[in-house]
């Protein structure tokens, strides 16, 4: 039987459906997985199935037959072996398992699964498939940093290929946290700062990995939205920490990359770790059911986050592992991951009438609707072929992609005196930093199955780029006379430093989000060598750069890019791609900045242009704003902005704002420019931020050419959070300008909104 045909037949019903499905496959096969009969086979399972059953189709546990790094990215789990996991599979005891070892693996537990177990519902296999599986493709925030939801769609359905090649249905991601403040480690799996460029990113990430033909299609697999909801707001950038945000923040700022993911399709969303005013986010039923099912829609699956019911006990909100299990699951999280407790105290609290069965049994058919729509009950082994997954792992058209990625992420933040790009002979090239060269540092944090001795590091690119190998000087900077020497030696000095991949991502936050000490000291020795300094600023996150850094003549952000690292970074410096990325986040001017962000309110005493005033909102030590804004980033072109024209003075219910602006390269080499819309609110009933991203667009520019740029504005473009909570739009005078950053100039304008 055909897996899209049960869909349609069994859950398609009446022209709403039919509209929903044309829009969402996934979206309309789980709008309605609690209520509506699930098809007939599988609408008899749960007749037939035993309270501990149902409780094993809500248990999720990381394979006990696992590779990679897979063992070292969570904290360590209950003891488990394969045969104990089979024998919990033929009980009905497992719902399916993460972050597993391939294909064959997969194809073993599916067979004990379907032949050997009393109702034969076959296993869900999950991954954290976060930037590519085997081929790596640039972080996700470096990704971001292309302002090409296209580009990130295309690594998405790249990723998707090989995880599902390899027995995978689904991911856990994208991760769609707005991050605000550069101390949280897990801003590197996110798109950044901005809530316009996050949703945006959240719907291609969705896409991609869901495919154009459904879920049901054996190359895609469900998207997961993560971490439901506000995790990036935790106080001090403390990892797992408390959050203490307003219900306008959370639906301003926190909530739209969410809905967006929603609507692109995303069928399942993980609740987040972190209590919100004290609530939980894994136990919170006005976050999981107010919000998420009543009023926004949501019919899909939650899932807990790894050992999420278990920490109620340590929040100090659950006495007990039984109250902890209780709690999350009435609050709405339908699926426990890792910590065993669904199975353990589920089937108790319904025996005692603590849980409903019919809370029970939703959360059974929510967890069988994602198989229907994954299509594993006409087809378990549709992802499972251990020759498909050795066909589609690192060919060379997913190596092509990673590098194309990978170049396109790099942020040149400054290129003084045009040092950059570098020739390709000619030069004598000292390329000096712990991050020179070697196999280390080049994938990223949160890669399950990808390794850097798979990647390719910079020297080997820089070599291979290189008229004359001979010319490049390697020297990783830890003996200090031997690469000053090699600087003076040198017509131009490449210093690769930055984060190691370990100083991201999960329980990653720092205190101080500054270069460190050492390499400080190294940048500081080279430059006074006097040779022209490139800096490659490898890193997950902003940084606060100073001294030798922020004074090199060059400064390319290269983030980590993956399998093709070196490659990419070659490409840029070497002039074989003109850098086109910008920043998602804003790098501030000292550690102590932060959280800083662009989309900041004014106070009631703003600095205005120019030197700091005495009792006016700015620090003692810095101006109250960005080292580099967000938006910014260079090319090699030369970029001007002119003509700024407004289709009307005024905006008025029902009509649409045209915003248009000629861009030029005056530069010599062709470029590609990010040109970005912002607007202010200059007064409203709420504070609104002093600028808002409304529209940005990627435009290429050959040498000397010029192009018109257009953008749109309608009146829901101008909504946000009113005082009664609901969306709001007020009449007034609002600021708009077409710039190349969030803090830049540009070209200004004003609009009246009637």
């Amino acid at each position: 039987m055909n897996g899209q045909g049960i869909s349609r037949r069994a859950w398609l019903a009446g022209a709403g459906a039919a509209v929903a499905w044309a829009a969402s496959p996934a979206r309309a096969l789980l709008a309605n997985a609690a209520t509506t009969a699930l098809p007939p086979q599988v609408e008899a399972l749960i007749a037939r199935m035993t309270v501990v059953e149902k409780a094993g189709q809500l248990t999720l546990m990381a394979a006990a037959w696992a590779g990679g790094a897979a063992v070292t990215l969570n904290p360590a789990g209950s003891a488990s072996n394969f045969d104990a996991q089979l024998r919990a599979t033929r009980r009905g005891e497992l719902t399916g398992v993460f972050n597993g070892n391939g294909a064959e693996m997969a194809r073993r537990m599916q067979t004990e699964a379907v032949r050997r177990s009393r109702l034969k519902i076959p296993l869900l296999f999950a991954a954290d498939v976060i930037h590519g599986l085997r081929t790596v493709f640039p972080v996700p925030l470096a990704e971001a940093a292309s302002f090409d939801p296209e580009l990130v769609r295309r690594t998405a359905r790249a990723a998707a290929i090989e995880a599902s090649a390899s027995g995978i249905d689904w991911t856990f991601a994208p991760m769609v946290d707005i991050a605000r403040d550069a101390r949280w480690g897990r801003g590197v799996e996110g798109a950044g700062e901005d809530v316009l460029l996050g949703r945006r990113i959240a719907e291609a990430r969705v896409q991609g990995f869901q495919g154009p033909r459904g879920i049901d299609a054996p190359d895609a697999v469900a998207a997961c939205a993560k971490h439901f909801v506000a995790y990036g707001a935790g106080e001090g950038g403390l990892d797992y920490n408390s959050v203490d945000v307003s219900e306008r923040t959370l639906r301003d700022v926190y909530f739209p990359p969410f809905q967006a993911a929603f609507a692109a399709g995303a069928p399942t969303v993980m609740a987040s770790f972190n209590d919100l005013s004290g609530i939980p986010a894994t136990a919170n039923p006005w976050l999981l059911d107010t919000v998420l099912r009543r009023e926004w829609g949501f019919g899909g699956l939650v899932v807990s986050d790894y050992t999420g019911d278990e920490e109620l006990i340590a929040h100090g909100l659950a006495a007990d592992a039984r109250d902890a299990t209780k709690l999350a699951f009435l609050a709405g999280v339908d699926m426990s991951m890792q910590s065993g407790f669904y199975l353990k105290y589920l089937p108790d609290l319904v025996e005692k009438g603590e849980v409903p069965m019919a809370r029970l049994d939703q959360a059974v058919r929510r967890v069988l609707a994602l198989k229907v729509a994954l299509g594993l009950f006409d087809d378990p082994f549709r992802r499972i072929d251990p020759a498909r997954e050795k066909a589609r792992i690192r060919t060379p058209e997913m190596l092509a992609l990673a590098r194309e990625a990978g170049a396109r992420s790099i942020v040149m933040l400054k290129n003084e005196q045009r040092l950059l790009p570098l020739p390709r002979s000619g030069k004598r090239i000292a390329l000096i930093g712990p991050f020179a060269g070697g196999g280390h540092d080049l994938i990223g944090p949160w890669n399950v199955y990808g390794t850097d001795r798979e990647a390719v590091d910079l020297a080997t690119a820089v070599r291979a780029t290189v008229t004359d190998p001979a010319a490049v000087t390697i020297d990783d900077g830890s003996d200090m006379a031997r690469a000053v020497a090699a600087a003076r030696a040198a017509d131009v000095v490449v210093l690769a430093i930055g984060e190691t991949q370990d100083m991201s991502g999960e329980a990653q936050s720092r205190t101080a989000i500054v270069v460190l000490p050492a390499q400080q000291a190294l940048a500081e020795a080279v430059a006074a060598t006097g040779t022209p300094m490139v800096v490659l600023l490898r890193t997950g996150r902003a940084l606060a750069l100073s001294g030798a850094v922020v004074d090199a003549r060059a400064i390319l952000v290269t983030w980590f890019l993956g399998s093709q690292d070196g490659p990419a970074i070659a490409d840029v410096l070497f002039g074989a791609v003109s850098p086109s990325a910008r920043l998602p986040v804003s790098f501030p001017r000292a550690a102590g900045q932060v959280p800083y962000y662009y989309a900041h309110r004014s106070t009631g005493r703003p600095n205005p242009p120019g030197a700091p005033q005495p009792f006016k909102a700015h620090y003692r030590e810095v101006p109250n704003s960005a080292l580099f804004p967000f938006g910014h980033g260079l090319t090699y072109g030369e970029i001007a902005y002119s003509g700024l024209e407004l289709s009307a003075k005024t905006l008025r219910a029902g009509e649409t704002l045209t915003v248009r602006a000629t861009v030029a390269n005056t530069g010599p080499r062709a470029a590609v420019e990010v040109v970005q819309l912002y607007v202010h609110d200059v007064a409203a009933s709420v504070t609104q931020p002093v600028r808002l991203l409304k529209g940005f667009t990627r435009v290429a520019l050959a040498p000397g050419a010029r192009q018109t740029v257009t953008f749109t504005l309608t009146r829901d473009d101008l909504l946000f959070t009113g005082r009664d909570l609901r969306p709001t739009v007020e009449p007034g005078a609002f600021r708009v300008w077409v710039a190349p950053s969030a803090e830049a100039e540009g070209l200004a304008g004003t609009f009246v909104l009637a």
